[in-house]
């Protein structure tokens, strides 16, 4: 294919997964401090990255995170705006370029498995997974240092664990350092686990579908 070729089909893709990103934002998914459950938004950077190789899916998943940033204005802005949700500039930044920048940036890793397995389908598949669980990482590393002061308001005030047996304990066993690890691994684990399955088990369907297109280079 082509660089032009590849350059378009590219943007198309790129252009669905933002759609897929803006009817997503209707749903309501969205958890309370961010993060929310998408359908499967991050499906075609993962083909693009399948079809024409990780360099390539770098590239645009990394004008995918640029174009999170843009969606998501009103959470961005409100880490340096006044209010309860304003950072220092320089932890804003570094919180941006983290949950968003690289944590998207990262989806271009799904096309890791596209010349080491056979099968189109398992091979997307397992490289989705993959990648979109790197994003999972990038967000606990940033839930963990810079909102993980929150954690123990998350388990014992206004999460969905409040009174219940495993808040409690959570609550009773796990405090400091360790809690605000453990509360972002929960807290981005509610939806990210969701955006796990439904990237990788899209990656498998879609791939057995358009067989005759998702193809490798």
């Amino acid at each position: 294919m082509t660089k032009t070729k590849k350059l378009a089909t590219s943007a198309v893709l790129v252009a669905l997964a933002t759609a897929l990103a803006l009817v997503s934002m209707v749903i309501p998914l969205q958890l309370p401090f961010g993060g929310s459950v998408t359908l499967a938004s991050m499906l075609p950077i993962a083909v693009i990255a399948y079809m024409f190789g990780i360099k390539w899916g770098l590239g645009s998943a990394f004008v995918f995170s640029v174009i999170q940033i843009l969606l998501g204005g009103k959470t961005v802005a409100a880490f340096f705006m006044p209010g309860d949700s304003q950072m220092v500039w320089f932890k804003a930044v570094i919180v941006c370029f983290i949950d968003y920048i690289l944590a998207y940036t990262v989806i271009g890793f799904s096309g890791i498995f596209a010349k080491k397995i056979k099968s189109a389908p398992v091979a997307l598949c397992a490289g989705s997974a993959v990648a979109v669980t790197l994003r999972y990482v990038c967000h606990i590393i940033s839930g963990a240092i810079f909102f993980g002061t929150w954690a123990e308001g998350f388990f014992a005030e206004w999460g969905p664990f409040v009174g219940t047996a495993f808040g409690n304990w959570v609550i009773n066993n796990i405090n400091g350092t360790s809690l605000a690890w453990f509360y972002s691994v929960v807290y981005n684990g509610l939806y990210m686990i969701p955006e796990i399955i439904l990237t990788s088990v899209g990656g498998f369907i879609v791939a057995k579908v358009l067989k005759k297109y998702i193809v490798a280079e």
